[in-house]
C-alpha cells in the first residue's frame, strides 16, 4: 500500500512538471513571436481598424503594446475615413488588420509575422 502511494505521488509530480513545462514553453513561444513581429514591423506597416465594442481589438491592442509593435489604430465609430476603409474592404467584422496595404480579418500574430516576413 505504501508503494502504491509513492508511485501515485511520483506520477502526480510528473504530470505537474509536464504541465508547467508546457506552460513555460508556450509563454516563451508567444514572447518570441512578439519579438519577431516587433523586429519586422516598421511605422506605417500595420494599421488596425477597430470598433469600440470589439473585445478582440482590445486583446490585439494590448498584445501590440506589450510587445512594442509599431502599429496605428482607428475606430470605425469615430473616424469617417476609417469607416470608409472598413466598408470598402467589405469586412464582416473587426479587427481588420491591414499589413502593408493587405487586409487580414481577425488577429493572429503568426499571420502578421508571416505577412511582414514575406514583404506583403
Amino acid at each position: 500500500m505504501n508503494l502504491a502511494r509513492r508511485d501515485l505521488a511520483v506520477l502526480a509530480l510528473l504530470v505537474i512538471g509536464a504541465s508547467l513545462a508546457g506552460q513555460w514553453w508556450s509563454a516563451r513561444a508567444r514572447s518570441t513571436l512578439g519579438d519577431e513581429v516587433a523586429a519586422l514591423a516598421r511605422p506605417g506597416d500595420i494599421r488596425m481598424i477597430s470598433s469600440e465594442t470589439c473585445a478582440i481589438c482590445a486583446l490585439a491592442r494590448r498584445w501590440f503594446q506589450q510587445h512594442r509593435v509599431a502599429f496605428a489604430e482607428c475606430f470605425i465609430e469615430r473616424d469617417a475615413q476609417c469607416r470608409a476603409d472598413f466598408d470598402a474592404a467589405r469586412a464582416p467584422g473587426t479587427p481588420l488588420i491591414v499589413v502593408r496595404g493587405v487586409p487580414q480579418l481577425g488577429f493572429r500574430p503568426e499571420r502578421l509575422r508571416d505577412a511582414l516576413a514575406s514583404g506583403t
